[in-house]
């Protein structure tokens, strides 16, 4: 086309050349009107198509094709060309609260990567793609917010703080089952902000610090006991005190007073004899 171009150009100029060199005639002006009225046919048929970019192909309304192949491209001038960007875009969305399994309030927030797959869905099945991405999303992050709870302190659920991948994974497959009417799939997808909500933030947070003060309690009692259970031991097996009931649960009971006290302790020396 570009080398017909050339040609219907060179026509109009050699049109125009008669008339300027006053020899006007039926000839000329065929050549002059002939080479002009081509010229901006094919010049107007002609389009470029960037890499990663894509032209929907339209004639008086009717859907003809899509083009994907870059450079210079033509068709003809009737036929309306709108071009898409098939290129990955990346979205972060806006942190809005959500009522996790548990009905407490959190506050989640997605970073997705986006892109068009087919232009004819992205045109012509929705009426602006972009803010239809923006949309689904708001509406999968509700959707699989509500599915988990925030926390598990017993550790034998699936949370959305605990199990990043797997929420994940079913955040971006949510998507792509929303986005796939607008010919759009997503590439990849993660929280970006996972948090609860300032009102019960508080709350939580004490309960935490409970949760980890009680763990680190049982951890505890559970060394002290073993390590009063070895002392008795290797004190009856060296045959080092006889201890009676009595003074082997007093004995017990003042261990476990040091080990588990918070603060140290101070020894008192018994002078007399031990029972006394």
């Amino acid at each position: 086309m570009l080398i017909l171009l050339l040609g219907t150009a060179g026509l109009a100029a050699f049109g125009f050349s008669q008339l300027v060199q006053d020899q006007a005639g039926p000839v000329a002006f065929l050549a002059l009107g002939t080479g002009a009225v081509l010229s901006i046919l094919i010049l107007c048929g002609f389009y470029m198509l960037q890499p990663n970019q894509a032209a929907a192909i339209t004639l008086f309304g009717d859907y003809r094709g899509s083009d994907r192949v870059t450079g210079l491209r033509w068709t003809w001038p009737w036929m309306m060309r709108k071009k898409v960007s098939v290129r990955a875009n990346n979205f972060i969305s806006d942190r809005i609260k959500v009522n996790d399994l548990r009905g407490n309030p959190i506050e989640m927030a997605a970073q997705i990567v986006w892109r068009v797959v087919d232009t004819a869905q992205a045109l012509f099945d929705v009426d602006d793609y972009r803010a239809f991405v923006n949309v689904q999303v708001e509406a999968a992050i509700r959707t699989i917010g509500s599915r988990y709870p925030y926390d598990d302190f017993e550790h034998q659920e699936v949370t959305l703080r605990g199990n990043h991948d797997q929420v994940g994974s079913e955040l971006r497959a949510e998507l792509i089952e929303r986005l796939a009417v607008a010919g759009i799939t997503v590439d990849e997808c993660g929280f970006t902000h996972l948090a609860y909500a300032q009102e019960i933030a508080g709350a939580m947070l004490r309960r935490q610090q409970a949760q980890a003060v009680v763990a680190a309690r049982q951890t505890l009692v559970e060394g002290a006991v073993g390590m009063v259970e070895m002392a008795l031991d290797q004190l009856s097996a060296k045959n080092v005190v006889e201890l009676d009931d009595e003074r082997r649960a007093a004995m017990v009971s003042n261990l476990m007073v040091v080990l588990c006290g918070e603060r140290d302790t101070q020894p008192v020396v018994n002078t007399g004899t031990l029972y006394q």
